[in-house]
């Protein structure tokens, strides 16, 4: 009788448990498409003025992240940042430029990708208009800390992810007058003069494979509970039970 009972236990506790998990990805599910939904409706949206010190506090990946901005401003190119990059057009760099906007706050403008034979800045230097300009693109959070097993190197002045407070610490930007906004802006597809660096290359794509998760773990509620069913009845078959 006990071992029944520890049987029928452990079987309800393992089928209740894939039910949980099937549940959980199916939740996640909705999520996930409300969140594709959101997004495709903000980066063909109008785009909007980039947001300014007093909203930075409740900027979350939820309420800005793909948001299309506009901001005007003087680019400070003697700043820039190189940040590694693998893109559909190869290996190479991002450019991540100062903007001290016309608002009094600087914003981190991902100019575009060069490859790795245009890192030097006089390989681009064509692509660098003086004066006043306008830059529309995607507001993205920053990314902290560095890449997959490599860390960010300030020192030595290597970048692999896009830290938008430690590039402005290591680049001086935290002591200037203007602010510096907690986020970066990737750059539109709008050609830049000589063709460098290249623009609109932000990949917007999320994985979804929910359902197929969901089917996974409910077949094995499902296999389990039969196999909770077959064990009992072949207990009560045997002798002496």
């Amino acid at each position: 009788m006990l071992v029944r009972l520890v049987l029928i236990l452990a079987g309800l506790a393992v089928t209740g448990m894939f039910l949980g998990l099937g549940t959980w990805q199916v939740e996640r599910r909705v999520w996930k498409l409300d969140l594709i939904d959101r997004v495709e409706a903000r980066i063909h949206a109008e785009p909007e003025p980039a947001p300014g010190p007093d909203e930075w506090a409740g900027l979350t990946a939820a309420s800005a992240e793909y948001r299309r901005v506009r901001l005007t401003g003087r680019f400070a190119y003697d700043r820039a940042t190189l940040v590694q990059a693998v893109t559909g057009r190869g290996a190479g760099s991002w450019v991540l430029v100062p903007l001290v906007t016309d608002r009094g706050f600087t914003v981190l403008v991902n100019r575009g990708f060069v490859p790795a034979e245009s890192r030097e800045r006089t390989a681009r230097a064509a692509g660098e208009p003086e004066g006043e300009v306008t830059v529309t693109g995607l507001l993205r959070l920053t990314e902290p800390g560095g890449g997959f097993l490599r860390r960010n190197d300030p020192t030595a002045d290597r970048w692999y992810s896009r830290d938008v407070a430690a590039i402005a610490a290591a680049r001086g930007l935290d002591r200037a007058p203007a602010d510096v906004a907690p986020y970066f802006v990737d750059a539109d597809a709008t050609p830049n003069p000589g063709g460098l660096p290249i623009g609109g290359l932000t990949v917007v794509d999320f994985h979804n494979s929910h359902l197929v998760y969901a089917l996974t773990w409910y077949a094995l509620a499902v296999m389990s509970a039969a196999a909770l069913v077959y064990a009992l009845r072949g207990s009560r078959s045997m002798p002496g039970r």
